[in-house]
C-alpha cells in the first residue's frame, strides 16, 4: 500500500455519500444527480441499498468543475474541458488548500522523515478541530474537516491517527463530567458510521473465510472492534462483524457454521474480560486445537495487563497495528498483495 494517496489523482475508492460531497463540494444533492443523469458526471458507485457513494478523486474533480463554473463557464463545457484534461494528462487536482495541502504540496523538497513528522502534526491538528466540532455537535464541520484530512492522507491514518483518539478523547470527556453521555453518544456514533462506511466499502476481499470480530458479553463500546475490522478491509480481509454484547453461545453457533481462522474478541472492563475467559466452555474444540485461533484485545489489558495471564487464547496488543499484523500472521499464507 502507498504512504499517501496520489495527489494529482486522488483515491479512487467509494467513501462518501452524497450529502457528504454535497457539503465538501458546495454542489447541492439536487444538482449532483442532475449532473449524473445529464452528463454522467460523475460515475459514482452505488451501495448495495442503491445509494450514491463518490471517492475522494470524484470530490476532487467535482471541485475542479464547480471552479470552472464560478469562472463564467457552462456547466456542459465545464465538465468537457475536465475530461479533455484527462485524456491528454494535463489535469492537475490538487488538494483543497489547507495545512494537509501545503505539507503536501512541499513534501517533494523535504527529506521523507521530515514529511513523516509533519503529516503526524497537521493530523493532530485535524484531530483536534475534529473533536471541537463533534462536541459541539457540528456535524457539517466535521465532514470538512474529515474530507480535508483524507485529500493528503491515507484512511489508515486517519483512522489511527484522528478517529481512533478521537473515540477515546470523547470517552474521557464523559468520564470527566466535561461533556453529556448525549454528546458522547452523538459524537461517538457519527464516528462509528464512518467505520462502518470503510469497513463495508473496502477494496474486493481475498477469498478466504473470514475474521470474527464480536465484542464480549456485555460489552456496549464497540469503537476498537470498528476500527480492527476497517483496518483489516482496508488490507482486503474479509471480516464478519458481528458487533456489541455477543452472547457467548451465539458465537459458538456461527463460529461452528463458517469456521473461520481467527476469532477477534473486545472487552474494555473488568467485568467483559471476566466473561471473554469463559469462552473454552463454549468453543471445547477451539481451546484443544488452537483451530480457529481466539484472539483478543482492550483496555482492560492495555491499562491492567494482568488480566492476559486470565484469558485464554492470544492478546494482539496495545496498539491496532500491532493487532492486524498480528491477524495477518495468523491468516497464513493468503496475505493479499
Amino acid at each position: 500500500m502507498s504512504p499517501l494517496p496520489d495527489v494529482e489523482f486522488g483515491n479512487a475508492e467509494p467513501l462518501y455519500n452524497i450529502g457528504v460531497v454535497a457539503r465538501m463540494t458546495g454542489i447541492s444533492m439536487a444538482t449532483l444527480r442532475a449532473w449524473e443523469r445529464r452528463y454522467d458526471f460523475p460515475e459514482s458507485e452505488r451501495t448495495a441499498g442503491g445509494h450514491r457513494l463518490y471517492s475522494e478523486r470524484d470530490v476532487l474533480r467535482l471541485r475542479w468543475v464547480k471552479a470552472r463554473i464560478d469562472e463564467g463557464m457552462q456547466t456542459a463545457q465545464s465538465i468537457a474541458a475536465l475530461r479533455h484534461q484527462e485524456e491528454t494528462g494535463h489535469l492537475l487536482l490538487a488538494p483543497a488548500v489547507g495545512v494537509g495541502a501545503e505539507i503536501e504540496l512541499e513534501a517533494g523538497q523535504r527529506q521523507p522523515e521530515t514529511h513523516a513528522f509533519e503529516k503526524r502534526q497537521y493530523l493532530l491538528v485535524y484531530q483536534d478541530r475534529l473533536l471541537d466540532a463533534l462536541i459541539h455537535r457540528n456535524f457539517t464541520r466535521a465532514d470538512e474537516i474529515l474530507g480535508e484530512a483524507l485529500m493528503s492522507s491515507t484512511p489508515e491514518d486517519v483512522i489511527l491517527q484522528m478517529i481512533g483518539p478521537v473515540i477515546s478523547r470523547t470517552g474521557t470527556l464523559w468520564e470527566t463530567n466535561e461533556i453529556n453521555v448525549a454528546t458522547e453518544h452523538m459524537a461517538t456514533n457519527y464516528l462509528r458510521q464512518r467505520l462502518m462506511t470503510w469497513m463495508l466499502s473496502g477494496p474486493p476481499p481475498v477469498a478466504v473465510p473470514p475474521v470474527v470480530l464480536a465484542c464480549a458479553p456485555d460489552e456496549w463500546h464497540e469503537g476498537g472492534l470498528l476500527i480492527i475490522g476497517a483496518l483489516l478491509r482496508r488490507r482486503r480481509w474479509p471480516v464478519a462483524y458481528l458487533g456489541q454484547a455477543l452472547p457467548l453461545e451465539d458465537l459458538a453457533v456461527f463460529v461452528n457454521e463458517i469456521h473461520p481462522n481467527v476469532v477477534v474478541l473486545v472487552a474494555m472492563t473488568e467485568n467483559t474480560a471476566s466473561a471473554i475467559a469463559q469462552w473454552p466452555r463454549y468453543l471445547p474444540e477451539a481451546a484443544e486445537n488452537k483451530k480457529p485461533v481466539i484472539t483478543y484485545a482492550g483496555r482492560v489489558f492495555v491499562e491492567q495487563p494482568e488480566w492476559r495471564l486470565r484469558v485464554p487464547g492470544m492478546y494482539l496488543g496495545d496498539k491496532f497495528e500491532d493487532g492486524v499484523k498480528t491477524i495477518e500472521r495468523l491468516m497464513g499464507s493468503a496475505k493479499p498483495g
